[in-house]
């Protein structure tokens, strides 16, 4: 570690979108900062890896639409490559349905969506009330029920059992497309925009320095990692809230904000993308779009970059995903590809690759796609979160006004911290200028 600490204005915690959106619009006002980085590369949840074929391929957040503005307008300002993700044909359900049958099941299915979200969120009724504690109360077909269901914890991750429901329906009111948010993806990966993003920014970003203390000092807050110590005026913490109660704060934060980061869990993801010598499943009518019945949180689809790159993309999200997580590589390759014969025949066994990124497992974030709340009693949570404590800050995807849990949520999450920051900061500076 350092001897002496080095000084700025701002340090921020996590090179997200939501640090890296921050950073951005900090630096814009001319404010000096730090952003330390836990993982050896920027992005956070957003990743991108190579497959067992060389080619780099999005392992975490990938899929936007023309509805989420500050993302698209980074996407063209940046020059990335919109590739339209493949809708056209038929959505299948698995164990088969007719697909008359399989149209009800899915409009009953979001119905009951449409029905939840109709409910106020601070509705006296609800209150105490889990998402399965209300599904069971509801007078709907079996299948409609678990077609919501998989839905649901394949979006959330977790099980309807620990979701309250106003924090749900608060949460999806949120998330505003009208065109499916798998409109798009990159052909770049996603993670390629966090990375021009943080190249703007330079040196200001420094990686491996996971910040295990915020503290309290003399020129104001100090953010101590293994190797640095960075002393700043304010700190803005710009990880998801379970993350962000690992950290050790001196003093102590007030108890309120303490409880409000501690009752927020994880999602549970494994994300796979399976390769295919061809898209035979368009040559059938097929969208690629496959959602399993029996097994809750199970749901795929086409993410052919054309016709010379195949691939299915797979998400195991919620309970399953904490099931599967125990499988071997092996076992996991043939539990898939045993499920993809079952739904589209035998031509899905020719798999020319087969890659997987667990993200119940991740060290830095615990898991995936976003954080939820799973205290039915904590409703004021997140405004005490956004309110934080002297000198500190706290910013995250969950917390955006819009799109909360996705990168759209992260980008806005982020710019409106760095601008609380700049107003209270030169707020500050113009009281001591009047003071002296």
């Amino acid at each position: 570690m350092k001897s002496d600490p080095e000084r700025t204005e701002v340090v921020i915690v996590g090179a997200g979108f939501t640090g890296l959106s921050a950073a951005l619009e900090l630096k814009k006002a001319g404010i000096d900062l730090v952003l330390l980085e836990a993982r050896d590369r920027v992005g956070g949840r957003v990743e991108s890896r190579q497959n067992g074929l060389g080619e780099r391929i999005d392992s975490g957040g990938q899929f936007l639409c023309e509805d989420m503005p500050e993302l698209m307008a980074l996407v063209a300002a940046r020059g990335k490559t919109l590739v339209e993700t493949y809708l056209d044909g038929d959505f299948i359900t698995h164990p088969a349905m007719s697909a008359q049958q399989a149209g009800r099941t899915y409009h009953a299915a979001m119905a009951i969506r449409e029905r939840m979200n109709e409910i106020v969120p601070d509705d006296a009724s609800i209150a105490g009330l889990t998402v399965a504690d209300w599904l069971a109360c509801q007078h709907d077909t079996a299948d409609a029920k678990a077609a919501f269901r998989s839905m649901i914890e394949g979006l959330w991750c977790l099980a309807l059992e620990k979701v309250p429901l106003w924090h749900l329906i608060d949460n999806d009111r949120r998330i505003t497309n009208e065109v499916p948010e798998l409109q798009y993806f990159l052909g770049e990966t996603m993670q390629s925009l966090a990375e021009d993003l943080a190249g703007d920014l330079g040196d200001w970003v420094r990686l491996a320095e996971p910040v295990t203390r915020v503290e309290h000092g003399p020129y104001g807050v100090r953010a101590v990692s293994a190797n640095d110590v960075i002393e700043a005026r304010a700190a803005l913490i710009a990880l998801p809230p379970a993350t962000a109660s690992r950290l050790d704060f001196s003093p102590a934060l007030p108890a309120t904000l303490a409880k409000a980061l501690d009752i927020w869990d994880s999602g549970a993801v494994i994300k796979l993308l399976v390769r295919y010598p061809k898209p035979f499943w368009r040559e059938r009518g097929l969208s690629g779009m496959l959602m399993w019945r029996d097994v809750p949180g199970l749901f795929a689809c086409d993410a052919s970059k054309d016709a010379d790159h195949a691939a299915l993309v797979v998400f195991i999200g919620g309970p399953l995903a904490l099931r599967w997580r125990e499988f071997s590589d092996a076992a996991l390759l043939a539990e898939v590809k045993a499920r993809l014969v079952d739904a589209l025949g035998l031509e899905a066994a020719a798999i020319i690759d087969f890659s997987h990124r667990d993200w119940t497992r991740d060290r830095w974030s615990g898991g995936a796609y976003s954080d939820l709340i799973v205290d039915v009693t904590a409703t004021d949570a997140e405004r005490r979160i956004l309110a934080g404590a002297p000198l500190l800050y706290f910013a995250a995807s969950e917390l955006s006004p819009s799109f909360p849990g996705y990168v759209e949520g992260a980008i806005v999450a982020g710019r409106i911290a760095a601008r609380k920051i700049i107003a209270e900061l030169q707020s500050a500076i113009a009281t001591k200028a009047s003071g002296s």
